[in-house]
């Protein structure tokens, strides 16, 4: 009975009109300021849940189901052999050696260091997107290139001879140079298009530096642009090569190597079943990563500032709790003469500071849920309308506006915070009601 009694004055004190009109502004300001701090929070961490949300669904493209990479050293022995070894696995459908190294690109008189990847094209067309990438206005993947020097011979290698003993015909032309697929940073820097030659450099893995003739010292090719592509990722967007692997073996001095083997999984396969396959199957030494563990670096980079955002946004709610502790104060000092009227009908000091307790707690969870309401109702606008925009060029952008995804476990943690605020605030003001009550005794005694 008693504790009905305590909450139903402190829901009185909280709609009733104050005395004092500043006490009635403050309380309301402080409401307002814990429900601001609240969406607050709601908004930010759910900014970043839509960036998160945007980058995985980006991992479809050009990253494998799994990749196998060295756990020490940067390239893999044996790669075609470990490849078809892989793809005997239950689970497997594909499995095709890759290599990536630096190299210099030149083209059109301008040069910039590209990250050259050398794969099995019809493969790596299949255990990526990358065909679809390429928009048909900028070119085609990796085709695979026609041997014209033995369009005109025999089997047996000489010209064919007429019956009139007339010259043989003129030798054909020299076989296309290699293809090579770059990234719309590539082409950007270079001002290539589809069609363009191109030098490829890179520099020998063994021997010395000739100081004399720096030249001999790199490996050089020419390939022919033969595609763009855009992934919108900025790892493989910024300065991407694709060409074939026999290219990138030779111009890096490898002869079975690679620096990694994709796979592209069956459709029915399970993901985590067919890693531990792999896993078990290669033995120490490897690394077996899914997709999400490949791009581990960008999803905790988005965690940690999620995280360190919720921190501060945190210190606010706080000083918005300091705000309340204040105006219950006042409203303590406003409600003495009801006080010492409590006292004097019986009612003991915690009894009294419980009226107070469960006044803060009114004030603080109304803030915490109306901020709650606010700041989700704001991001489903935003998911829906897109009303804040992204500054920038909208044609060069990816996102026209801000993504945002609304979770329930960032909901449940600023309510946690918010309760936790709550029941601080409501000790302070408490002990301070107490407080008023021993002065109050001690008048009228």
């Amino acid at each position: 009975m008693k504790k009905g009694l305590s909450a139903a004055i402190a829901w009185r004190y909280l709609l009733s009109k104050k005395s004092y009109a500043a006490v009635g502004t403050i309380s309301t300001v402080s409401v307002c300021a814990m429900a601001i701090a609240t969406a607050a929070i709601i908004c930010v961490l759910s900014v970043f849940n839509g960036f998160s949300d945007v980058i995985g669904d980006k991992l479809d493209t050009l990253s494998p189901d799994l990749m196998v990479s060295p756990t020490k050293g940067k390239v893999l022995a044996d790669a075609d052999k470990l490849a078809a070894k892989l793809a005997d696995i239950p689970g497997v459908s594909i499995a095709t050696p890759t290599l990536s190294d630096k190299a210099l690109l030149i083209c059109n008189s301008r040069e910039m260091p590209v990250t050259l990847k050398g794969v099995t094209p019809d493969e790596y067309g299949k255990v990526t997107a990358i065909r679809s990438l390429i928009h048909k206005d900028y070119g085609e993947y990796i085709t695979p290139e026609r041997n014209n020097t033995n369009d005109q011979l025999n089997g047996n290698g000489t010209p064919p001879q007429n019956g009139s003993g007339a010259p043989p015909p003129p030798p054909p032309p020299p076989p296309p140079p290699p293809r090579g697929v770059a990234s719309i940073g590539v082409a950007a820097r270079l001002q290539s298009y589809p069609g363009d030659g191109a030098l490829l450099f890179a520099p020998r893995r063994e021997g010395r530096v000739n100081l004399a003739n720096p030249a001999a010292s790199f490996y050089s090719d020419s390939i022919k642009i033969s595609g763009i592509y855009r992934s919108d990722q900025s790892q493989y967007d910024e300065d991407g090569l694709i060409v074939s692997i026999d290219l990138a073996r030779r111009l890096f001095m490898y002869d079975t190597e690679a620096s990694a083997i994709e796979i592209k999984l069956d459709p029915k396969a399970d993901a985590e079943t067919t890693q531990r396959k792999v896993a078990e199957a290669l033995g120490p030494g490897y690394t077996v990563k899914n997709r999400l563990q490949q791009q581990a670096m960008n999803f905790s980079m988005i965690a940690i500032e999620k995280w360190i955002s919720f921190l501060l946004l945190t210190f606010i709610l706080i000083i918005a709790g300091f705000n309340i502790i204040s105006s219950l104060s006042m409203l303590v000092i406003e409600k003495e003469d009801a006080i010492q009227t409590f006292t004097a009908m019986g009612l003991s000091r915690s009894r009294i500071g419980s009226i107070f307790a469960l006044e803060s707690i009114y004030v603080s969870m109304a803030g915490a849920v109306a901020g709650i309401i606010l700041g989700v109702g704001l991001c489903l606008l935003q998911q829906h309308f897109g009303l804040i925009k992204i500054a920038g060029d909208a044609d060069m952008s990816i996102l026209q506006a801000y993504p945002v995804s609304v979770q329930w476990p960032d909901i449940a943690a600023t309510l946690a915070i918010s309760v936790a605020l709550a029941a601080v605030t409501a000790i302070i003001t408490a002990a301070f009601a107490r407080s008023k009550c021993r002065q109050a005794n001690f008048k009228r005694h």
